[in-house]
């Protein structure tokens, strides 16, 4: 095993879809987007993905069965991301690396934003690292709660946040770097004290706060990475976006090697 593996969220149902695709693989620009997701991961230099799949699991699974750098982790009840990630631990037993953890739905990442998180938690020595991003509308998103110092004080999720709270423009896409043991020392304690009564991952960068460890955050992330698909207008959204930045990747392509002619 690399000092390096990623825990991907995947078992979620596309209720809001109105279909019975799993969400994972609903496509963008004519791929599902799981494997955006897996590609950027792979981009950052991580070998090894633990994909956690519930609904439609099978079909999951099918799709990147030729993918031999993926363990596939069930979920049978979707308890929250916290439990997600707990699922994993058997696998992940006695790794002293680090972990990304990131969310299946989410296909604009980046492989450099992922980079870049990595990289500061590499040099700041943290228990946890995540991206934020700063967005004009941040409903539906985790806040990002500092202290008057800028220290990172707690996640807390939009249905559970105060009116003051949902003031706050930094959020809390989804993506972050553990210790792989702190993560998992952490998560064993979340309990689901809130209104939707789950799991939640956010709960335990509180938990590993509070145990005195080290909190990261880079602000590294486009508004538009934020973005994760929950409805066919976020999808379609998405879908916008991607076929701009292929475009984009074209074009580059293209002057590239019409310089490398002219040398």
């Amino acid at each position: 095993m690399s000092d390096r593996v990623a825990i991907i969220l995947a078992a979620g149902v596309s209720s809001r879809m109105k279909t019975d695709t799993p969400k994972v693989l609903l496509e963008v620009c004519g791929r599902p987007m799981l494997a955006y997701v897996l590609d950027a991961c792979r981009g950052a230099g991580v070998e090894k993905m633990y994909v956690v799949v519930g609904f439609g699991a099978e079909q999951v699974k099918k799709k990147f069965e030729a993918a031999d750098d993926i363990v596939w982790v069930r979920q049978d009840e979707q308890k929250g991301t916290a439990h997600a990630v707990l699922c994993c631990k058997e696998h992940l037993n006695g790794f002293s690396g680090q972990t990304l953890v990131l969310c299946g739905d989410g296909p604009l990442i980046r492989a450099d934003t992922l980079r870049k998180i990595t990289e500061k938690h590499e040099a700041e020595n943290a228990a946890v690292t995540l991206a934020t991003a700063i967005l004009d509308d941040p409903t539906g998103y985790g806040r990002v709660c500092r202290d008057a110092d800028g220290n990172i004080t707690a996640i807390v999720e939009h249905n559970d946040c105060t009116s003051e709270q949902r003031q706050i423009k930094e959020v809390n896409p989804s993506y972050y770097v553990f210790d792989n043991r702190i993560l998992f020392e952490a998560v064993a304690k979340v309990r689901p004290d809130n209104v939707k009564k789950e799991y939640y991952l956010t709960d335990a960068i509180s938990i590993i706060i509070a145990a005195g460890h080290k909190v990261a955050a880079v602000a590294a992330m486009r508004p538009e990475e934020a973005i994760s698909a929950n409805t066919m207008a976020q999808l379609r959204k998405i879908s916008r976006i991607m076929k701009s930045r292929i475009s984009e990747n074209i074009k580059r392509d293209i002057t590239v090697r019409a310089e490398e002619q002219c040398l």
